[in-house]
């Protein structure tokens, strides 16, 4: 088993994250979380989301962060863009990537956007062609692709046959992701395996879950099969909505413990982003979720206590 030698974090926390914090986080806060995070090596982060303020009042200040970050040479700068109009405030924004969204389970786009998924990708055939157009970089991400709330179970086939509409619209990157964290290490791979078979294995990513504790063991599952792009979210931001009080997004520092162990390359400084996960926690108010993160600022607090 060779496992890749390199891979590329996709850093969440401050868009997908952030968007279900009930307590409004300041523009700035936000701000110096998406330079923290660059400044630890981090080369794409999910910045923005040009939603309307009426279904995702935390992301209301979108086009402030975009317009006042720091923007470093080499870094993508992602925005969700669901419809045209959000596509034009994120070419106003200067955004580097526009990521638009599909759900492997029919059950879960009808009872969250009342539609079919057929009906969900055309909607965003224009948004496609727009970000084409303008030289964009455009995402796909794929929601429920190995679970439902609503329905259970989800073929691998049907998560396929969204990579292949994605595709067909012109995404540079697909993200397979398991949104109420109920995979296992057989179904991602059995997953993986079919979809590949359509796109481009080194331009398909995960976004994992950790609801069930799963996400690492998932995420090494992936590794096995040759899969190199991860998201994942800084102090484990980001609750699962379909799970009472469950976590959610699997944390940064989390699998950068992990992959550093694996001796995988990632480019990024682990302690700045425990710096990173500490500060977003402080403006909280609240300890993070990530495990890693926690035990490594723990232990610098104690060897500043005995110097």
């Amino acid at each position: 088993m060779t496992l890749p030698t390199h891979v590329k974090l996709v850093e969440v926390g401050p868009r997908d994250g952030l968007q279900n914090e009930k307590e409004t986080v300041p523009a700035e806060a936000k701000i110096e979380l998406v330079e923290r995070l660059v400044d630890a090596g981090l080369t794409n982060v999910e910045a923005a989301s040009f939603v309307s303020p009426k279904w995702v009042p935390q992301m209301a200040t979108s086009g402030e962060v975009m317009d006042r970050i720091r923007r470093r040479p080499g870094v993508v700068y992602s925005a969700l863009t669901p419809n045209m109009k959000g596509l034009e405030a994120a070419l106003a924004a200067r955004a580097d990537e526009v990521v638009i969204f599909g759900s492997a389970s029919e059950a879960f786009s009808q009872r969250n956007i009342n539609c079919s998924i057929a009906a969900s990708i055309e909607r965003f055939r224009e948004v496609a062609r727009a970000a084409k157009a303008h030289s964009i970089r455009l995402r796909g991400s794929i929601s429920c692709s190995f679970g439902c709330p609503y329905q259970g179970e989800v073929a691998p086939e049907d998560v396929a046959d969204v990579v292949r509409r994605l595709r067909d619209l012109g995404c540079d990157e697909i993200d397979i992701a398991d949104t109420i964290g109920t995979g296992t290490p057989a179904k991602v791979q059995a997953v993986y395996e079919t979809v590949a078979q359509d796109y481009p294995l080194a331009r398909l990513s995960g976004h994992f879950h950790d609801t069930y504790g799963q996400a690492l063991v998932n995420i090494y599952a992936a590794l096995q099969l040759g899969v190199s792009i991860f998201h994942s979210s800084v102090a484990g931001l980001g609750g699962c909505p379909y799970a009472k009080g469950a976590t959610g997004n699997v944390a940064t520092e989390d699998v950068l413990y992990m992959l550093d162990g694996l001796g995988i390359h990632t480019g990024v400084d682990l302690e700045k982003v425990v710096e990173a996960g500490q500060f977003i926690s402080r403006q909280l108010g609240r300890a993070g979720s990530s495990q890693a993160g926690n035990a490594l600022a723990a232990k610098r607090h104690s060897s500043n206590q005995n110097v």
